[in-house]
């Protein structure tokens, strides 16, 4: 008897209790700004020997971002961002047959949703276990945060370089403005970088980088 009450608990009551949860928390971080993530407590151990290392981030509402910056990550990220539902299924589709049949190296299709789940949700590990966390974190958020609020709170905990996370820290850092002042061009900079946030700098492009942006540019335009 004691076993199967044990069995009822494992199998059924805490997946339950972790739904409701999870429910629960989404739903609470659709109205309160996220001041502090897995993936900054992860840095943060990952440098606690280096003495200037700090984490840099200051939230703000979507309004206060540059819409620039905005276009730049969808065009840059993620185009289907306002068609999907945090899963671009056409883009996995592609991956996959490239690889069976040109064998291709497996390439990241995460999309925005995808993204801000990770960000807020995990430590950004590389693990079968964490896509999985992710994916169902991702379908949490598209179902109850709307597209604008998803955006928001990615562009505010999204990594942009060594310590430095989100739009505003971003645009004070790099262009010593705030972020609603960001122009087209220092946009597109800082989002061609989120690839790779701790290798690449948005005042420092590669040549490659800078030709990039000058296309995105256009692109923009």
């Amino acid at each position: 008897m004691k076993k199967r009450k044990w069995t009822y608990k494992l199998l059924v009551r805490l997946p339950l209790l972790f739904i409701a949860f999870s429910f629960a928390l989404v739903l609470l971080l659709r109205y309160v700004p996220i001041k502090y993530t897995p993936l900054m407590l992860k840095r943060s151990i990952e440098n606690r020997k280096v003495e200037s290392f700090k984490n840099q981030h200051t939230w703000v509402s979507l309004d206060k971002i540059s819409p620039q910056l905005a276009k730049a990550v969808v065009l840059t990220e993620d185009q289907k961002f306002y068609q999907h539902h945090g899963f671009d299924w056409e883009e996995i589709r592609k991956m996959r047959d490239d690889h069976l049949n040109k064998g291709t190296k497996i390439r990241g299709c995460s999309t925005i949703s995808q993204q801000t789940a990770k960000n807020v949700f995990t430590f950004g590990s590389r693990t079968g276990a964490r896509k999985i966390c992710e994916a169902y974190w991702t379908v949490l958020i598209e179902l109850l945060w709307s597209k604008d609020r998803i955006m928001e709170v990615y562009l505010n905990v999204i990594e942009m370089g060594p310590g430095i996370y989100g739009a505003e820290a971003a645009a004070r850092h790099y262009f010593n403005c705030q972020a609603d002042k960001l122009t087209r061009r220092q946009a597109i900079s800082i989002a061609i970088c989120l690839p790779n946030p701790l290798k690449s700098n948005p005042t420092k492009l590669t040549p490659y980088l800078r030709n990039r942006c000058n296309t995105l540019l256009e692109q923009m335009q």
